[in-house]
């Protein structure tokens, strides 16, 4: 890999799936996707993230950010929610999808997640910043 940032649709699939591939090559412990953090959605700190490691998606969410998580899980029948902890001095809950596809699903999936879970629009920028 060669570039780790993209801001367009298209770009940031080929990225993602270009991190995943070069995650499942390299057998790295695991990738990171992070997205531009919203002032007026996340407030202090950095934005949302996703990792991806042994066929897994790891993400913490809100519990309006899960509700909308399994709403899109609708249109990924193949992956599945496999453990979801909320500690109790977390103010979310980490959950850990299955997801067993090849790199270009999975790279679909991180981007939706992006925006139809984290509300970013269709022009957000995101960084792989571990592969």
């Amino acid at each position: 890999m060669t570039r780790f940032e993209a801001d367009t649709a298209r770009e940031r699939r080929k990225l993602f799936a270009d991190a995943v591939s070069a995650h499942r090559d390299r057998g790295s412990a695991f990738l990171t996707i992070e997205a531009e953090r919203l002032d007026d959605i996340d407030g202090e700190g950095p934005g949302p993230w996703i990792q991806f490691a042994d066929q897994t998606f790891n993400m913490d969410v809100t519990e309006a950010e899960l509700d909308r998580l399994k709403g899109l899980l609708s249109e990924f029948p193949e992956f599945r929610i496999d453990q979801l902890e909320s500690p109790e001095e977390a103010e979310g809950t980490n959950v850990r999808i299955t997801a067993r596809s090849d790199a270009n699903r999975l790279a679909g999936f991180a981007d939706r997640v992006f925006q139809a879970v984290y509300g970013r629009d269709e022009g957000y920028r995101a960084w792989v910043t571990a592969v």
